[in-house]
């Protein structure tokens, strides 16, 4: 009896639903921030601190961004055979 490899399906890409509602709700979640960084701003006005939250409210929307498009980043650990001796499907003579 032949050694059959089992196919794994566990890094299988979400849906795209899946993945386009985990986007919106991380970019949601950044201009929230960024939101409660303007309200800090103008709260602590006539001190240092507001323009902290100044430049953190203009600088978050870049970071949220590249946070919303980082796509499904599932790694767990396993890797396909790259050794010349792994098994692999070939065509039978006269098929194609």
């Amino acid at each position: 009896m032949a050694k059959s490899d089992a196919v794994r399906i566990t890094t299988a890409r979400s849906s795209a639903a899946d993945d386009m509602r985990s986007r919106k709700r991380r970019y949601a979640i950044s201009m929230s921030i960024r939101l409660v960084c303007f309200i800090a701003a103008v709260v602590a006005w006539p001190s240092w601190l507001s323009w902290v939250f100044a430049a953190a409210a203009v600088f978050v929307p870049l970071f949220a961004v590249v946070m919303a498009n980082a796509g499904d980043q599932r790694d767990d650990g396993f890797s396909l055979p790259s050794n010349p001796s792994a098994y692999e499907l070939t065509a039978h003579d006269g098929e194609d």
